[in-house]
């Protein structure tokens, strides 16, 4: 399974819209907080969110690497797990800025 299935069945178990667009909302406030300024809709569907980000986060890694890894610390991704993989692979470090902003999500949800 290659990891766009992997984050889009991901983002498709995401049953609550309501969460959907908060995961959505959770993604614009640290992009804006990290002075990135793009930005997504929220109506965008799930596979069109996966690829924006791919292409956002494969722009940052390519022309501005201190803004890609302020942007990694203000999400909160793990260091050790993004040192486990290599920085071109997109697919698997955008799976895991939607895991860590689901699970902030989540979390706020429920508490």
């Amino acid at each position: 399974m290659s990891k766009l299935s992997t984050s889009f069945q991901f983002i498709s178990e995401i049953t609550d819209n309501q969460l959907y667009i908060k995961l959505i909302k959770q993604l614009n406030k640290d992009f804006q907080m990290t002075g990135i300024e793009e930005g997504f809709l929220l109506e965008i569907t799930p596979k069109s969110l996966i690829s924006q980000l791919q292409n956002t986060i494969y722009k940052l890694i390519s022309n501005n690497y201190s803004e890609y890894l302020n942007l990694m610390y203000r999400i909160d991704v793990s260091e050790g797990r993004l040192k486990q993989i290599e920085s071109s692979d997109v697919e698997q470090i955008v799976y895991l800025i939607l895991k860590r902003e689901w699970q902030k999500v989540w979390i706020r949800s429920k508490f």
